[in-house]
């Protein structure tokens, strides 16, 4: 079943929003769950975060980093253009409830994927503290939406061009040392998610981590997203996304990540040959 574009709009010069029919998806998409989609025949599988569903309407919004070709074509779609496939929701939804004072943080592209989390956190009735960071100003995104769920709101840039200069680690450790907090909900690059989680289990601190690992499939028979927990095998497409930060094995997850960037680099449309991988 094909879905239309409805809009498409630069959120910074990296990343832009998509607005799509997908009744059928829009009526049972929980926060943490997610949908994989296909451009046309001959494009990749893409799993992808739903930043926001509208039942009423029939259609989704999603967040996307221009990265590699695909995302680069994505970009380039004009409303009443057609994706060809798109399936979900696929994963676990996370589970909302109300913990009490709970902290989400999120760096990079994450943002757009802690944002419908925080909502539902917010409207079980948990006290919010949130913590978004970038590389720099052009970069973050959703500060006004995220801030408005929030109690307390942090913004951090590497280059210290907007909030505070560092990264979301900082602002952690000094929420921790001042107070304490029932449950952390993070989500960002691999890194990122790996410093939080030591931080956190110092504090004995219960950390939710949404892993975002190779997928092909998405329904757990090919075993690309496979990670390590407590050092089981699990399938982040039907067991994940969300895990225990302090179970996950983030050195083997890193290392994985990085199996495919010979063939996306290869792919990429500076490259000469690249019209040969779509």
């Amino acid at each position: 079943m094909s879905h239309r574009i409805i809009n498409n709009e630069f959120l910074n010069q990296q990343v832009f929003r998509l607005t799509v029919e997908a009744a059928d998806i829009a009526a049972k998409i929980k926060p943490g769950q997610f949908i994989i989609l296909r451009l046309d025949e001959k494009a990749e599988r893409i799993p992808l975060t739903v930043s926001q569903a509208n039942p009423q309407q029939g259609y989704i919004q999603l967040i996307i980093q221009k990265i590699g070709t695909s995302t680069i074509r994505l970009s380039e779609l004009k409303p009443g253009d057609i994706i060809q496939d798109m399936i979900g929701p696929l994963g676990q939804p996370t589970e909302i409830k109300n913990y009490g004072k709970v902290i989400c943080i999120a760096g990079g592209v994450g943002i757009a994927e802690i944002y419908p989390l925080a909502a539902a956190l917010k409207n079980a009735g948990n006290t919010l503290s949130s913590i978004i960071g970038a590389r720099n100003k052009d970069l973050l995104m959703l500060e006004q939406e995220i801030k408005q769920l929030s109690s307390c709101f942090y913004s951090v840039t590497d280059d210290g061009s907007a909030g505070a200069k560092g990264n979301v680690g900082d602002i952690l450790k000094k929420l921790l040392t001042e107070q304490s907090y029932d449950i952390v909900f993070a989500v960002g690059p691999v890194a990122m998610m790996k410093a939080i989680a030591e931080l956190t289990k110092k504090y004995k601190l219960k950390t939710i981590v949404s892993l975002n690992s190779i997928m092909v499939d998405g329904t757990g028979m090919c075993g690309s997203c496979r990670v390590s927990i407590a050092g089981k095998t699990k399938f982040v497409c039907v067991d994940g996304p969300d895990f225990d930060a302090h179970l996950v094995d983030f050195a083997e997850l890193a290392m994985r990540q990085k199996r495919f960037t010979k063939q996306e680099k290869h792919c990429l449309p500076e490259n000469k040959e690249h019209k040969a991988c779509h």
